[in-house]
Protein backbone atom coordinates (compact mmCIF):
# COMPACT_ATOMS: atom_id res chain seq x y z
CA UNK A 1 0.00 0.00 0.00
CA UNK A 2 1.06 3.51 -1.04
CA UNK A 3 2.80 5.09 2.18
CA UNK A 4 1.30 7.92 2.99
CA UNK A 5 3.23 11.10 3.62
CA UNK A 6 1.86 11.93 7.23
CA UNK A 7 3.75 8.62 8.22
CA UNK A 8 6.99 9.60 7.42
CA UNK A 9 6.51 12.86 8.67
CA UNK A 10 5.22 11.74 12.03
CA UNK A 11 8.72 9.71 12.19
CA UNK A 12 10.66 12.73 11.48
CA UNK A 13 8.69 14.40 14.74
CA UNK A 14 9.71 11.06 16.43
CA UNK A 15 12.97 11.45 15.48
CA UNK A 16 13.96 14.58 16.19
CA UNK A 17 12.40 14.27 19.74
CA UNK A 18 14.74 11.37 20.21
CA UNK A 19 17.51 13.14 19.29
CA UNK A 20 16.60 15.89 21.74
CA UNK A 21 15.89 13.53 24.38
CA UNK A 22 19.48 12.03 23.17
CA UNK A 23 21.15 15.07 24.19
CA UNK A 24 22.27 14.84 20.50
CA UNK A 25 20.12 17.93 18.26
CA UNK A 26 20.62 21.26 19.97
CA UNK A 27 16.86 23.14 21.19
CA UNK A 28 17.28 25.43 18.54
CA UNK A 29 17.35 23.31 15.87
CA UNK A 30 14.05 21.28 16.50
CA UNK A 31 11.19 22.18 13.85
CA UNK A 32 9.32 19.39 12.89
CA UNK A 33 6.63 19.52 15.26
CA UNK A 34 5.93 23.37 14.15
CA UNK A 35 5.90 22.35 10.59
CA UNK A 36 4.14 19.48 11.36
CA UNK A 37 1.70 20.12 14.16
CA UNK A 38 -1.05 17.32 15.37
CA UNK A 39 -4.39 19.25 13.80
CA UNK A 40 -2.45 19.25 10.54
CA UNK A 41 -1.45 15.36 10.39
CA UNK A 42 -5.05 14.28 11.64
CA UNK A 43 -6.67 16.94 9.20
CA UNK A 44 -4.77 15.43 6.15
CA UNK A 45 -4.95 11.59 7.37
CA UNK A 46 -8.65 12.24 7.42
CA UNK A 47 -8.28 13.96 3.62
CA UNK A 48 -6.57 10.98 2.64
CA UNK A 49 -8.72 8.34 4.44
CA UNK A 50 -11.77 9.85 2.66
CA UNK A 51 -9.52 9.47 -0.48
CA UNK A 52 -8.99 5.35 -0.21
CA UNK A 53 -12.16 4.98 0.63
CA UNK A 54 -12.95 6.48 -2.70
CA UNK A 55 -10.95 4.55 -4.56
CA UNK A 56 -12.51 1.44 -3.26
CA UNK A 57 -15.19 2.27 -4.95
CA UNK A 58 -14.03 3.27 -8.52
CA UNK A 59 -14.87 -0.70 -9.35
CA UNK A 60 -14.04 0.11 -12.91
CA UNK A 61 -11.02 2.20 -14.20
CA UNK A 62 -12.94 5.13 -15.96
CA UNK A 63 -11.15 8.10 -16.51
CA UNK A 64 -14.23 10.28 -15.45
CA UNK A 65 -14.80 8.40 -11.75
CA UNK A 66 -10.55 8.69 -11.51
CA UNK A 67 -10.52 12.80 -12.07
CA UNK A 68 -13.32 12.81 -9.47
CA UNK A 69 -11.73 11.39 -7.03
CA UNK A 70 -8.27 12.86 -7.55
CA UNK A 71 -10.49 16.12 -7.89
CA UNK A 72 -12.38 15.66 -4.31
CA UNK A 73 -9.02 14.67 -2.80
CA UNK A 74 -6.80 18.15 -4.04
CA UNK A 75 -9.98 20.36 -3.26
CA UNK A 76 -10.01 18.85 0.21
CA UNK A 77 -6.12 19.33 0.51
CA UNK A 78 -6.48 23.20 -0.80
CA UNK A 79 -9.22 23.54 2.28
CA UNK A 80 -6.72 21.44 5.19
CA UNK A 81 -4.06 24.12 3.49
CA UNK A 82 -5.80 27.13 3.89
CA UNK A 83 -7.02 26.43 7.87
CA UNK A 84 -3.19 26.34 8.11
CA UNK A 85 -2.47 29.41 6.79
CA UNK A 86 -2.03 28.57 3.43
CA UNK A 87 1.79 27.07 3.57
CA UNK A 88 1.53 23.79 5.53
CA UNK A 89 2.56 22.17 2.29
CA UNK A 90 5.85 23.39 0.74
CA UNK A 91 7.30 21.90 -2.10
CA UNK A 92 8.59 18.89 -0.48
CA UNK A 93 5.26 18.04 1.01
CA UNK A 94 3.55 18.97 -1.97
CA UNK A 95 5.60 16.34 -4.20
CA UNK A 96 5.01 13.71 -1.32
CA UNK A 97 1.12 13.95 -1.69
CA UNK A 98 1.13 14.08 -5.33
CA UNK A 99 3.51 10.99 -5.11
CA UNK A 100 1.02 9.21 -2.78
CA UNK A 101 -1.59 10.25 -5.31
CA UNK A 102 -0.27 8.55 -8.17
CA UNK A 103 1.17 5.25 -6.52
CA UNK A 104 -2.79 4.83 -4.91
CA UNK A 105 -3.93 5.38 -7.99
CA UNK A 106 -1.44 2.58 -9.54
CA UNK A 107 -2.31 0.22 -6.60
CA UNK A 108 -6.10 0.22 -7.65
CA UNK A 109 -5.16 0.05 -11.41
CA UNK A 110 -4.84 3.17 -12.88
CA UNK A 111 -2.14 3.66 -15.36
CA UNK A 112 -1.22 7.53 -14.02
CA UNK A 113 0.72 8.09 -17.48
CA UNK A 114 -2.07 6.77 -19.79
CA UNK A 115 -4.61 8.65 -18.23
CA UNK A 116 -2.57 11.93 -18.16
CA UNK A 117 -1.44 11.08 -21.86
CA UNK A 118 -5.25 10.68 -23.38
CA UNK A 119 -5.96 14.24 -21.71
CA UNK A 120 -2.79 16.19 -22.76
CA UNK A 121 -1.41 16.43 -19.38
CA UNK A 122 1.75 16.05 -18.65
CA UNK A 123 2.94 12.81 -16.44
CA UNK A 124 3.23 14.71 -12.92
CA UNK A 125 0.08 17.33 -13.83
CA UNK A 126 -2.65 15.36 -12.70
CA UNK A 127 -3.69 17.88 -10.07
CA UNK A 128 -2.51 20.86 -11.40
CA UNK A 129 -6.22 21.48 -12.56
CA UNK A 130 -7.11 22.19 -8.98
CA UNK A 131 -4.36 22.60 -6.61
CA UNK A 132 -3.56 25.63 -4.45
CA UNK A 133 -0.81 24.11 -2.75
Amino acid sequence: MAERPTTSWREEIAEEERELAAGTLDPECVCMAALFPEALLVATEEVLDAFEQALLGISEVVDAYVFAAVERVVLALNAVNEAHGGSAFETDEREALCAYIDEALTEHGVDVVALTARHGLGQYQLTDRWRDW
